[in-house]
């Protein structure tokens, strides 16, 4: 699963796309604490996060959307900058 992006000790990575893996989504780490975030309506799919994290991890999002739906869509990997 390759590392979209890291900060403040946050991992995002993404699987690429196959059938059993929809609807589009990103994994957020942050220690022992795994979710999966829907890219297009920020919904927890599964896991969880401390309340922050959550939060950063949505700021985040909000700011590469587009880029995550492109590498969801095109299976183009790309690293991305993190949250400032």
């Amino acid at each position: 699963m390759p590392v979209i992006s890291r900060f403040n000790g946050i991992v995002i990575r993404m699987y690429f796309r196959s059938s059993e893996h929809n609807p589009p989504h990103l994994h957020a780490i942050y220690g022992d604490d795994v979710a999966a975030i829907d890219l297009r309506t920020d919904e927890l799919i599964e896991g969880e996060l401390p309340p922050k994290i959550m939060s950063l991890v949505l700021q985040w999002m909000s700011v590469n959307r587009d880029e995550l739906l492109e590498i969801w869509s095109t299976q183009n990997f790309k690293k991305l900058p993190p949250l400032e």
